[in-house]
């Protein structure tokens, strides 16, 4: 049984309802405008046709130019004054880009004779070139020119001469570069003569100040000259500078379809002609076609929908599918793959964008909880161990020295200076400093080693697992100090900071974390009253039957009692 609700049904009888309404459309509405439309295409499309032309030899015709306008330039002047080696450089430069098929020449100063060319072609060599309208703009202006197109007198064969003088460093002209193209070469103008439009259009280049045919697709008409005014009244038209398309009567008595465009650098103008009853034969077959087929459209429209419907809406249906799979925990929430980028592959794609956003806010959470997590035991601002993590650290490492016998030094590392950079520059810049210290402090520490900060400018450094404590700090403060006193270039500011560092010692038995910061601490205010910018020992660092002495250390002096 049918279901006339569903999707399917209605897409059938919406399908059926249009191609009946269409069929009555083009019988008694359509067809009476078409053959205007035709006539607007096949208008349209001669013009594009002389356009797409146009381009093609503007390109060739601006290329050439600037190619003999870089050879002019790079071409040594010392090298007229050798023949043989100036054959062999314009050799090189046409085998390296061989645009000009009629080859290059290197005209004297006075017109009268080459100084080299290649290839080598009889009697060219002795030609007299002073009168030769391309050669006289050459020496005329220090910019390359375009001759005008005419048979070589050589050859014979359809020429257009690009050239470009040669000056030395005074301005003189020494000889004058000529590159010849010939008109039906390839890669040049040979694509006009070789385009047909139709079974007997073709294509024109026109060049109005010379009238004469520069290329066609009739080779006879080639350098022939232009209709007379007055023969041709869209060609006159085209002469005197209209360009766009229209329907005229040409020389031979055709009507033709033609198309105007204009090739920029030159001022010639490309023309896309083809006989009207060529053109517009599309709107006699277009009818008798409607009228025959109408029905048998209809047909297969019906038979192509019943047939195509069902794997059209196939990744619809396996995508609701997959979807309650999804909702009913059968299946795991992912993307789901795009069959197709219509209205359906939206719809997945629409769905894929919920799951997207559903795992970047679940990797949100995530990452925000690893945040929270670092920020419990870091310090915020430079990354360090805050003095949770480090009395955890030292809670550890006061049992290890225990159980093991190895000794531990805690620096107590004080900024000196640093309150005069925050209240000159401001917080923004004090941060920075922090956070360089902060940076300078963790530079090659060992990875047991760990570097906090307490708050403000107080920072801590624990060495863990020593044999040599006493040693070990004396380095470890040498460098922090070093490290500290270089110079601070923040925000564009330059600053300078020191910094005053009190260092406990202990080994043996444990003691409380808290007990040996403050011997620290104290090491370190004795550091801030003897003038800063040192180190300074509690030099008691053993307890009980290991009680020892350690020696004056630093440039302070010692005193007090160590752990």
């Amino acid at each position: 049984m049918i279901n006339v609700s569903s999707i399917k049904f209605r897409i059938v009888a919406l399908g059926i309802a249009l191609a009946g309404a269409g069929i009555m459309v083009r019988q008694f509405v359509a067809l009476p405008l078409v053959q205007h439309h035709v006539q607007e295409l096949a208008a349209s499309h001669q013009l594009a046709t002389a356009s797409y032309v146009a381009r093609d030899v503007d390109q060739a015709i601006t290329s050439r130019r600037a190619l003999i306008e870089r050879f002019a330039a790079a071409l040594p002047v010392e090298l007229v004054r050798r023949p043989n080696e100036l054959a062999a450089w314009i050799r090189e430069r046409e085998r390296m880009n061989p645009s000009f098929s009629g080859g290059l020449l290197t005209v004297r100063p006075n017109g009268r004779g080459l100084f080299a060319e290649y290839p080598t072609v009889a009697g060219r060599h002795e030609q007299d070139y002073a009168a030769a309208d391309w050669f006289r703009a050459a020496v005329r202006y220090s910019k390359p020119v375009i001759g005008k197109p005419s048979r070589d007198p050589v050859s014979g064969e359809p020429t257009i001469v690009f050239a470009a003088p040669v000056r030395d460093a005074k301005g003189r002209v020494v000889t004058v570069l000529a590159g010849l193209a010939l008109l039906n070469s390839p890669r040049f103008l040979d694509r006009v003569q070789e385009t047909r439009l139709g079974r007997t259009g073709g294509l024109l280049v026109i060049s109005p100040s010379d009238q004469v045919f520069v290329a066609s697709s009739d080779p006879e008409m080639i350098l022939k000259p232009t209709p007379k005014p007055g023969i041709n009244v869209l060609h006159d038209r085209a002469m005197a500078g209209y360009r766009g398309t229209g329907v005229t009567v040409n020389a031979k008595g055709v009507e033709e379809l033609s198309a105007m465009v204009t090739v920029p650098s030159t001022g010639w103008f490309v023309v896309a002609r083809m006989p009207t009853e060529e053109a517009f034969r599309t709107v006699t077959v277009l009818r008798s076609f409607v009228y025959k087929t109408s029905a048998v459209l209809l047909a297969f429209i019906v038979a192509t929908v019943l047939l195509a419907l069902p794997r059209i809406l196939r990744p619809l249906t396996d995508a609701a599918r997959a979807m309650r799979d999804m909702a009913e925990g059968r299946r795991k929430i992912e993307a789901l793959p795009i069959v197709r980028d219509d209205e359906v592959g939206k719809l997945v794609s629409g769905f894929n964008f919920l799951v997207e956003r559903l795992h970047k806010e679940e990797a949100a959470r995530a990452e925000t909880e690893a945040r929270l997590k670092f920020l419990a035991h870091h310090d915020a601002l430079t990354g360090l161990c805050n003095r949770a993590m480090l009395e955890d650290r030292l809670e550890h490492a006061l049992a290890s020295a225990e159980r093991d016998g190895s000794q531990i030094a805690l620096l107590f590392c004080d900024l000196d200076g640093f309150k005069a950079i925050n209240d000159q520059y401001g917080h923004d810049v004090g941060d920075a400093a922090l956070r360089e210290v902060a940076t300078r402090l963790a530079d090659g520490r060992r990875r047991a080693d760990t570097v906090a900060r307490l708050g403000g400018d107080e920072f801590v450094i624990l060495l863990t697992g020593l044999d040599d404590a006493y040693a070990a700090a004396s380095v470890v403060a040498r460098q922090c100090l070093a490290a500290v006193s270089e110079p601070y270039v923040l925000d564009g500011k330059s600053a300078t900071l020191g910094m005053s560092i009190g260092i406990a010692l202990h080994a043996g038995p444990a003691v409380a974390p808290s007990y040996l910061l403050a011997q620290a601490d104290v090491a370190m205010y004795q550091v801030k009253r003897k003038g800063k910018q040192d180190f300074f020992f509690m030099h008691d660092i053993f307890k009980g039957d290991r009680l020892e002495r350690v020696p004056s250390s630093g440039t302070a002096g010692r005193s007090g009692t160590a752990a």
